[in-house]
Protein backbone atom coordinates (compact mmCIF):
# COMPACT_ATOMS: atom_id res chain seq x y z
CA UNK A 1 0.00 0.00 0.00
CA UNK A 2 1.34 3.41 -0.98
CA UNK A 3 0.61 6.89 0.31
CA UNK A 4 0.00 9.75 -2.07
CA UNK A 5 3.05 12.04 -1.86
CA UNK A 6 2.39 15.41 -0.29
CA UNK A 7 3.29 17.60 -3.24
CA UNK A 8 3.11 21.34 -2.76
CA UNK A 9 0.54 22.58 -5.31
CA UNK A 10 2.79 25.61 -5.90
CA UNK A 11 5.60 24.63 -8.23
CA UNK A 12 7.41 27.98 -8.35
CA UNK A 13 7.04 30.97 -6.04
CA UNK A 14 8.81 34.26 -6.68
CA UNK A 15 7.70 36.83 -4.16
CA UNK A 16 3.92 37.26 -4.43
CA UNK A 17 3.83 35.37 -7.74
CA UNK A 18 3.00 31.67 -7.44
CA UNK A 19 2.91 29.20 -10.32
CA UNK A 20 0.90 26.05 -9.59
CA UNK A 21 1.65 22.60 -10.93
CA UNK A 22 -1.83 22.49 -12.42
CA UNK A 23 -1.08 25.61 -14.43
CA UNK A 24 2.16 24.06 -15.67
CA UNK A 25 0.32 20.95 -16.83
CA UNK A 26 -2.02 23.18 -18.85
CA UNK A 27 0.98 24.91 -20.42
CA UNK A 28 2.43 21.49 -21.22
CA UNK A 29 -0.87 20.49 -22.84
CA UNK A 30 -0.89 23.64 -25.01
CA UNK A 31 2.76 23.19 -26.03
CA UNK A 32 2.21 19.56 -27.00
CA UNK A 33 -0.85 20.51 -29.03
CA UNK A 34 1.14 23.07 -31.04
CA UNK A 35 4.05 20.68 -31.64
CA UNK A 36 1.82 17.78 -32.64
CA UNK A 37 -0.43 20.02 -34.73
CA UNK A 38 2.54 21.25 -36.72
CA UNK A 39 3.65 17.65 -37.18
CA UNK A 40 0.15 16.79 -38.44
CA UNK A 41 0.61 19.35 -41.21
CA UNK A 42 3.16 16.95 -42.69
CA UNK A 43 0.51 14.22 -42.97
CA UNK A 44 -1.90 13.85 -45.87
CA UNK A 45 -4.03 15.70 -46.81
CA UNK A 46 -2.70 18.68 -44.84
CA UNK A 47 0.73 18.55 -46.51
CA UNK A 48 -0.95 19.63 -49.73
CA UNK A 49 -3.93 21.75 -50.64
CA UNK A 50 -6.85 20.49 -48.58
CA UNK A 51 -10.31 21.95 -48.99
CA UNK A 52 -8.89 24.33 -51.56
CA UNK A 53 -6.40 26.06 -49.23
CA UNK A 54 -2.88 25.77 -47.89
CA UNK A 55 -2.69 24.77 -44.23
CA UNK A 56 -0.26 26.93 -42.26
CA UNK A 57 1.33 26.83 -38.81
CA UNK A 58 -0.70 29.90 -37.92
CA UNK A 59 -3.85 27.79 -38.35
CA UNK A 60 -2.72 25.56 -35.47
CA UNK A 61 -2.26 28.56 -33.19
CA UNK A 62 -5.68 29.95 -34.11
CA UNK A 63 -7.29 26.56 -33.50
CA UNK A 64 -5.57 26.33 -30.11
CA UNK A 65 -6.84 29.76 -29.07
CA UNK A 66 -10.42 28.94 -30.05
CA UNK A 67 -10.14 25.47 -28.54
CA UNK A 68 -9.05 26.87 -25.18
CA UNK A 69 -12.07 29.18 -25.15
CA UNK A 70 -14.31 26.24 -26.01
CA UNK A 71 -12.80 24.07 -23.27
CA UNK A 72 -13.18 26.72 -20.58
CA UNK A 73 -16.69 27.87 -21.45
CA UNK A 74 -18.03 24.48 -22.48
CA UNK A 75 -16.35 22.66 -19.61
CA UNK A 76 -17.84 24.99 -17.03
CA UNK A 77 -21.31 25.15 -18.54
CA UNK A 78 -21.29 21.39 -19.07
CA UNK A 79 -20.39 20.76 -15.43
CA UNK A 80 -23.22 22.99 -14.25
CA UNK A 81 -25.76 21.30 -16.54
CA UNK A 82 -24.62 17.68 -16.25
CA UNK A 83 -23.55 17.41 -12.63
CA UNK A 84 -25.32 20.08 -10.52
CA UNK A 85 -28.20 21.55 -12.54
CA UNK A 86 -30.49 22.12 -9.54
CA UNK A 87 -27.80 23.86 -7.51
CA UNK A 88 -26.76 26.26 -10.27
CA UNK A 89 -30.37 26.92 -11.24
CA UNK A 90 -30.93 28.08 -7.66
CA UNK A 91 -27.59 29.94 -7.55
CA UNK A 92 -27.01 31.19 -11.13
CA UNK A 93 -24.19 33.58 -10.21
CA UNK A 94 -22.17 30.61 -8.93
CA UNK A 95 -21.73 29.55 -12.56
CA UNK A 96 -19.05 32.23 -12.84
CA UNK A 97 -17.18 31.08 -9.72
CA UNK A 98 -14.70 29.00 -11.73
CA UNK A 99 -12.06 29.32 -8.98
CA UNK A 100 -14.19 26.97 -6.89
CA UNK A 101 -13.57 24.19 -9.40
CA UNK A 102 -15.98 22.17 -11.50
CA UNK A 103 -15.22 21.33 -15.14
CA UNK A 104 -16.63 18.63 -17.40
CA UNK A 105 -14.69 16.98 -20.21
CA UNK A 106 -17.85 16.25 -22.15
CA UNK A 107 -18.97 19.86 -21.81
CA UNK A 108 -15.52 21.00 -22.90
CA UNK A 109 -15.78 18.73 -25.93
CA UNK A 110 -19.07 20.34 -26.93
CA UNK A 111 -17.46 23.76 -26.48
CA UNK A 112 -14.59 22.77 -28.75
CA UNK A 113 -17.02 21.48 -31.38
CA UNK A 114 -18.80 24.85 -31.41
CA UNK A 115 -15.45 26.66 -31.66
CA UNK A 116 -14.33 24.47 -34.56
CA UNK A 117 -17.64 25.03 -36.37
CA UNK A 118 -16.89 28.74 -36.20
CA UNK A 119 -13.29 28.20 -37.39
CA UNK A 120 -14.40 26.02 -40.30
CA UNK A 121 -17.09 28.48 -41.34
CA UNK A 122 -14.82 31.53 -41.25
CA UNK A 123 -11.99 29.72 -43.09
CA UNK A 124 -14.36 28.08 -45.59
CA UNK A 125 -13.21 24.53 -44.89
CA UNK A 126 -15.12 21.39 -44.00
CA UNK A 127 -15.78 20.91 -40.32
CA UNK A 128 -14.54 17.31 -40.23
CA UNK A 129 -11.38 18.27 -42.10
CA UNK A 130 -10.57 20.47 -39.10
CA UNK A 131 -11.59 17.85 -36.55
CA UNK A 132 -9.54 15.14 -38.26
CA UNK A 133 -6.54 17.46 -38.09
CA UNK A 134 -6.70 18.07 -34.35
CA UNK A 135 -8.11 14.78 -33.01
CA UNK A 136 -4.71 13.01 -32.64
CA UNK A 137 -3.29 16.09 -30.89
CA UNK A 138 -5.83 16.10 -28.05
CA UNK A 139 -5.01 12.97 -25.95
CA UNK A 140 -1.60 14.21 -24.78
CA UNK A 141 -3.32 17.30 -23.38
CA UNK A 142 -5.77 15.05 -21.56
CA UNK A 143 -2.82 13.10 -20.15
CA UNK A 144 -1.24 16.33 -18.89
CA UNK A 145 -4.51 17.26 -17.19
CA UNK A 146 -4.72 13.89 -15.43
CA UNK A 147 -1.15 14.34 -14.25
CA UNK A 148 -2.25 17.62 -12.68
CA UNK A 149 -5.15 15.81 -10.97
CA UNK A 150 -2.71 13.27 -9.52
CA UNK A 151 -0.28 15.93 -8.28
CA UNK A 152 -3.18 17.73 -6.58
CA UNK A 153 -4.43 14.47 -5.06
CA UNK A 154 -7.93 14.98 -6.47
CA UNK A 155 -10.42 12.84 -8.42
CA UNK A 156 -9.07 9.73 -6.71
CA UNK A 157 -10.24 6.21 -7.43
CA UNK A 158 -12.53 3.77 -5.70
CA UNK A 159 -11.44 1.69 -2.73
CA UNK A 160 -9.03 -1.02 -3.87
CA UNK A 161 -8.21 -4.47 -2.57
CA UNK A 162 -5.60 -4.07 0.20
CA UNK A 163 -3.37 -6.53 -1.69
CA UNK A 164 -3.15 -4.25 -4.73
CA UNK A 165 0.56 -3.30 -4.87
CA UNK A 166 -0.12 0.21 -6.17
CA UNK A 167 -3.18 0.90 -4.02
CA UNK A 168 -2.76 4.41 -2.64
CA UNK A 169 -4.07 6.32 0.36
CA UNK A 170 -5.12 9.85 -0.60
CA UNK A 171 -5.44 12.72 1.85
CA UNK A 172 -9.09 13.46 2.54
CA UNK A 173 -10.24 10.09 1.20
CA UNK A 174 -9.99 8.03 4.38
CA UNK A 175 -7.44 5.44 5.43
CA UNK A 176 -8.26 2.74 2.88
CA UNK A 177 -6.12 2.27 -0.24
CA UNK A 178 -7.66 3.44 -3.49
CA UNK A 179 -7.00 3.04 -7.17
CA UNK A 180 -4.85 5.91 -8.53
CA UNK A 181 -7.45 6.35 -11.25
CA UNK A 182 -5.89 9.62 -12.41
CA UNK A 183 -2.90 7.57 -13.63
CA UNK A 184 -5.18 4.97 -15.21
CA UNK A 185 -6.86 7.74 -17.19
CA UNK A 186 -3.49 9.27 -18.07
CA UNK A 187 -2.41 5.95 -19.57
CA UNK A 188 -5.71 5.01 -21.23
CA UNK A 189 -7.38 8.21 -22.47
CA UNK A 190 -4.04 9.96 -22.78
CA UNK A 191 -1.10 7.93 -24.00
CA UNK A 192 -2.84 4.82 -25.39
CA UNK A 193 -5.45 6.84 -27.26
CA UNK A 194 -2.71 9.12 -28.62
CA UNK A 195 -0.75 6.17 -30.03
CA UNK A 196 -3.87 4.64 -31.60
CA UNK A 197 -4.97 7.90 -33.25
CA UNK A 198 -1.50 8.97 -34.35
CA UNK A 199 -0.76 5.65 -36.06
CA UNK A 200 -4.22 5.56 -37.64
CA UNK A 201 -4.02 9.16 -38.91
CA UNK A 202 -0.57 8.85 -40.49
CA UNK A 203 -2.13 7.15 -43.52
CA UNK A 204 -4.68 8.92 -45.74
CA UNK A 205 -8.20 8.42 -44.35
CA UNK A 206 -11.67 9.35 -45.49
CA UNK A 207 -12.92 12.62 -44.08
CA UNK A 208 -14.43 12.00 -40.64
CA UNK A 209 -12.75 8.67 -39.92
CA UNK A 210 -10.11 10.06 -37.54
CA UNK A 211 -12.74 12.05 -35.66
CA UNK A 212 -14.94 8.97 -35.41
CA UNK A 213 -12.09 6.90 -33.99
CA UNK A 214 -11.44 9.59 -31.38
CA UNK A 215 -15.06 9.54 -30.24
CA UNK A 216 -15.17 5.76 -30.03
CA UNK A 217 -11.71 5.40 -28.51
CA UNK A 218 -12.16 8.02 -25.82
CA UNK A 219 -15.68 6.86 -25.02
CA UNK A 220 -14.63 3.22 -24.54
CA UNK A 221 -11.43 3.96 -22.60
CA UNK A 222 -13.10 6.52 -20.33
CA UNK A 223 -15.98 4.10 -19.75
CA UNK A 224 -13.47 1.47 -18.57
CA UNK A 225 -11.52 3.92 -16.40
CA UNK A 226 -14.71 5.05 -14.67
CA UNK A 227 -15.03 1.61 -13.06
CA UNK A 228 -11.96 2.52 -10.98
CA UNK A 229 -12.77 6.20 -10.35
CA UNK A 230 -14.78 7.34 -7.34
CA UNK A 231 -18.12 8.70 -8.59
CA UNK A 232 -19.13 12.23 -7.68
CA UNK A 233 -20.26 12.27 -4.05
CA UNK A 234 -23.48 14.19 -4.76
CA UNK A 235 -24.45 11.84 -7.61
CA UNK A 236 -23.07 8.42 -6.74
CA UNK A 237 -23.85 5.64 -9.19
CA UNK A 238 -26.85 6.10 -11.45
CA UNK A 239 -29.01 3.63 -13.39
CA UNK A 240 -27.47 0.21 -14.06
CA UNK A 241 -24.76 1.02 -11.55
CA UNK A 242 -23.00 3.38 -13.96
CA UNK A 243 -21.47 6.75 -13.15
CA UNK A 244 -22.41 10.02 -14.83
CA UNK A 245 -19.10 9.90 -16.71
CA UNK A 246 -20.00 6.49 -18.14
CA UNK A 247 -23.46 7.60 -19.21
CA UNK A 248 -21.96 10.61 -20.97
CA UNK A 249 -19.58 8.28 -22.83
CA UNK A 250 -22.44 6.25 -24.33
CA UNK A 251 -23.55 8.93 -26.85
CA UNK A 252 -19.88 9.55 -27.69
CA UNK A 253 -19.35 5.93 -28.70
CA UNK A 254 -22.65 5.76 -30.60
CA UNK A 255 -21.86 9.04 -32.36
CA UNK A 256 -18.43 7.69 -33.31
CA UNK A 257 -19.93 4.52 -34.78
CA UNK A 258 -22.47 6.50 -36.81
CA UNK A 259 -19.79 8.93 -38.00
CA UNK A 260 -17.46 6.10 -39.04
CA UNK A 261 -20.22 4.45 -41.07
CA UNK A 262 -21.10 7.79 -42.66
CA UNK A 263 -17.44 8.46 -43.53
CA UNK A 264 -16.95 5.07 -45.13
CA UNK A 265 -20.14 5.32 -47.17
Amino acid sequence: MLTHPEIDPVAIAIGPVAVHWYGLTYLLAFALFVLLGRARLRHAPYNQRADGREWLRADIEDILFLGVLGVILGGRIGYCLFYKPAYYLANPLEVFAVWQGGMSFHGGLLGVLVAMVWFAKTRKVRFFTVMDLIAPCVPTGLAAGRLGNFINGELWGRVADPSLPWGMVFRGAGELPRHPSQLYQLLLEGLLLFVILWVFARRPRRTGEVSALFLMGYGVLRFIAEYFREPDAHLGLLNLGLSMGQWLCVPMVLGGVILMRWARR
